[in-house]
């Protein structure tokens, strides 16, 4: 696991007569007045305790948000161990514990109801987010179902203590009364927020596998297992999009557990998933099993591999001149996981899709996806068409997607708009 990055020290003022607060720096103010909703610890100028306190606060307290002026600008969950010190709950000044709690509860309700809207559960369609943290004005708080199993995350200080998780579950059992509601917790994330590992053993007498249904196709859901909640349900609709264009001989880079490759093999005559993670390949091939049909119309494989060694091994024994595919999807995990890592990060998104375009037949379907939201969607595009110009090859942008919409975005906090999909023609 990665080691704590060095945190710069807070400084501690004088307590505040009416409670506890941070004093951010003039752009801090100006981007939350913006409609951001985080402050960087290298923006908080000081901290004020409360009356009759000298410490600073407890990690994952509320905290008062002041600008430079003493203006108030709301509430916050504080964080002492996370670069991201605090983030804004409410424009409300000095909200209390229990109003906290009884605000989280009316936003949970607001966040169900509108997935009934974007994404509600039926045959062909039993996996959503339900709760997609700051995008539901819930900081540090994750939920999806799988089916008849709903997985919560509780990311941040502030969220991972008991009062929130209680008031998280009992909302999820109400509206959902799903067969078990289980804890996932991200070791590393609680890590890096500093907080004691949590035993994800689920209890014995609580149903953790099912079988879960994105756009008809059936895929194994066990939460003992696999990265984050589970599958990657942002990439519903685009797995869908990929499936209506995909033709002919198809290869999925960082399949994952086969999300795209298993819709791809419903138009493909064949298609071969390729992942370093030999545990996941594992499930792909059980999740192919749990759609013959698909079995049956063509030849679906697996390879384990890592994406570029294997890229570059095909393009050596192809020769300059020869393309073996029709579709091409890549979807690997984020490059750049922080701002110092963009250079990198543009560096390997061009080779992937430049060697990715040497390899495509005329006429064939680049689906090439970045889910670092550190790489915007136009830095993104440049690198395709930076691919498109050095391979020499006539790339026409076919569709540009996003995350499903249960998985919606703030305008004013780009960090929500993560995900990006193109599906271009090459000739």
């Amino acid at each position: 696991m990665p080691s704590q990055p060095e945190l710069r020290p807070l400084r501690i003022g004088q307590p505040h007569p009416q409670g506890p607060a941070a004093i951010i720096t003039r752009r801090a103010a100006d981007r939350l007045r913006t409609g951001h909703l985080w402050v960087y610890r290298t923006d908080i100028e000081q901290i004020q305790p409360g009356q009759g306190s000298e410490a600073g606060p407890v990690p994952g307290s509320l905290l008062s948000v002041l600008d430079p002026r003493g203006t108030n600008l709301g509430t916050a969950l504080f964080s002492s161990a996370s670069q991201i010190a605090l983030r804004l709950i409410s424009a409300a000044a000095r909200l209390t514990r229990e109003q906290y709690l009884d605000e989280l509860e009316v936003r949970l309700n607001a966040a169900l109801t509108l997935r009934e809207a974007l994404a509600p559960a039926s045959e062909s369609n039993n996996a959503h987010r339900l709760i997609f943290s700051e995008a539901d004005n819930l900081p540090g708080i994750v939920a999806d179902r799988y089916n008849d199993l709903v997985i919560q995350q509780l990311l941040t200080q502030g969220t991972a203590q008991a009062d929130v998780r209680e008031t998280v579950t009992r909302v999820l059992q109400s509206r959902l009364n799903p067969a078990a509601i289980l804890e996932r917790p991200d070791p590393r994330i609680r890590e890096l927020e500093q907080l004691p590992p949590l035993d994800s053993s689920p209890d014995a007498s609580l149903k953790t596998e099912t079988v879960f249904t994105i756009n008809g196709l059936h895929f194994m859901y066990d939460a003992s297992a696999g990265q984050k909640t589970g599958a990657f349900l942002d990439q519903r609709l685009n797995y869908a999009a990929a499936a209506k264009y995909a033709h002919g001989r198809a290869l999925d880079v960082c399949t994952y557990q086969g999300g795209f490759a298993l819709h791809l093999a419903q138009t493909c005559s064949r298609v071969t998933g390729v992942d370093a993670s030999r545990a996941a390949l594992k499930v792909a091939d059980a999740n192919l099993l749990l759609n013959p049909a698909l079995a049956e119309r063509n030849h679906t494989d697996w390879i384990e591999a890592d994406a570029f060694d294997l890229l570059r091994d095909f393009e050596s024994r192809m020769g300059s001149s020869v393309q073996r595919y029709d579709t091409i999807v890549l979807d690997p995990p984020a490059f750049a996981k922080s701002k110092r890592a963009m250079e990198g990060a543009l560096r390997g998104y061009k080779e992937l899709n430049l060697r990715a375009l040497k390899m495509l037949n005329p006429g064939g379907i680049l689906v090439t996806c970045s889910c670092s939201h550190h790489v915007s969607l136009q830095e993104f595009t440049e690198v395709l068409a930076s691919a498109a110009s050095d391979s020499h090859r006539r790339v026409q942008l076919l569709e540009v997607r996003g995350a499903a919409p249960d998985h919606p975005a703030i305008l004013t906090l780009p960090e929500t708009t993560y995900l990006k999909c193109l599906i271009a023609r090459v000739d």
